[in-house]
């Protein structure tokens, strides 16, 4: 049977059809590392290559789909096959099922953060992992840079993004400047001289009143679920985006986080498969237990199956259109420039001496030179962090 006569409209009736959603989606939500790229090409390899549920051409098109809509794109690609092939259920059995995995494992090791990291011997492990999270946040932020920023135009957007953040911008605003310049672009390529030039005057006069931080404010379990619901629903770009949400709203604007804890909360969300936005778990289980880390999870993830569930059938149509496109590659460049504002900031906190500043730069050639999964890096650089302080010791 060749791959082109599978069918992205026909459903497979039945339990049979949600049982056999289920079961992949749950193997691959306890295998799948590597991140979103792998974990999209272990998706192809099951859905189109041995089930034939979809052809190429089609699981093409669900990948530009999830790019068009807000929140993790793996997640969305397995919510939107589980829909293909088993409807309603299958949408809901194959979301739920490839975040389940992750966000036990990621429970497990909160409840160990929180009741051990008052010992050394975890300080020591994660003195050498940051350096090496932030060579993979870096990393991603290249590759991801080369396919976003084509010319002067998206690099200029990026800068004037890049500093408005810095300064203190509100993230969400940002995004949405992003994308009303991506637009506003396209329909200045007509013009002459500095057309596209002019749309960043709006950047420019920006007040820095937006960035919205103050005093740290009181716990309190539904802001936290509401915070984490608007992030799911803004979030654009890499999953290492989201960093950039954490610290402003739990960091920054609320109190509730300190920087340290947001860097390991990202080194654990490495150790473990399926969707990186598991790091919520861990975030939530850190300011409040386990009803927060819940809370966060059911926040984060919400929109997604809301946004396949009732956009299914329109993203095809938008993704053939130029103004969408427009749209999207605004809002990309924005996310890449929040992320670059992130990693300078958090590199502060990582990068403290000469050791860790060789970590970095170690974790960044291998990165670059090697074909590592960046769960083995993140491993050594946690042991050669712990050598190195033992032996210091």
């Amino acid at each position: 049977m060749d791959n082109s006569s599978a069918g992205a409209g026909q459903r497979a009736p039945g339990l049979g059809a949600v049982r056999e959603v289920a079961l992949l989606f749950f193997r691959l939500g306890c295998t799948a590392f590597g991140g979103p790229a792998a974990h999209i090409a272990l998706m192809r390899q099951e859905v189109v290559q041995r089930r034939r549920w979809v052809s190429d051409q089609e699981f093409l098109d669900l990948v530009g789909a999830t790019n068009l809509i807000p929140g993790p794109n793996s997640t969305e690609m397995a919510i939107h096959l589980g829909f293909l092939r088993a409807g309603g259920a299958g949408l809901v059995a194959a979301g739920a099922l490839f975040i389940l995995p992750a966000t036990g494992i990621v429970l497990a090791l909160a409840w160990a953060y929180v009741e051990l990291g008052a010992f050394p011997q975890l300080g020591w492990a994660l003195y050498g992992v940051k350096p090496v999270i932030l060579a993979i946040v870096a990393q991603a932020l290249w590759a991801l840079g080369r396919t976003a920023v084509r010319g002067p135009w998206p690099g200029l957007l990026g800068l004037a993004l890049l500093a408005l953040y810095l300064a203190g911008a509100n993230e969400i605003l940002l995004l949405l400047l992003g994308g009303a310049l991506g637009l506003g672009a396209r329909a200045a390529r007509g013009f002459a001289g500095g057309g596209a030039a002019a749309l960043l005057l709006p950047l420019l006069t920006l007040p820095a009143a937006v960035a919205g931080s103050g005093a740290a404010v009181a716990f309190n379990l539904g802001q936290l679920f509401l915070v984490f619901l608007k992030i799911g629903s803004v979030l654009y770009g890499s999953g290492y985006v989201l960093l950039a949400f954490l610290r402003a709203d739990f960091v920054e604007r609320l109190g509730w986080l300190t920087d340290q804890q947001l860097l390991d909360a990202v080194a654990v969300g490495q150790f473990t498969p399926g969707p990186v936005l598991t790091t919520a778990t861990f975030v939530g289980y850190v300011i409040g237990g386990v009803p927060a880390a819940l809370l966060a999870t059911l926040g984060i993830f919400l929109p997604s199956f809301v946004f396949v569930a009732a956009l299914s059938r329109v993203l095809p149509r938008l993704r053939g259109s130029s103004w969408a496109r427009s749209v999207l590659d605004g809002v990309n460049v924005a996310s890449l420039s929040l992320m670059a504002g992130v990693t300078w900031q958090l590199g502060q906190s990582a990068v403290v001496d000469g050791f860790t500043l060789a970590l970095l730069a170690l974790a960044g050639l291998a990165l670059l030179r090697l074909p590592f999964n960046s769960a083995w890096l993140v491993l050594g650089g946690g042991l050669l962090g712990g050598l190195y302080r033992a032996i210091l010791g």
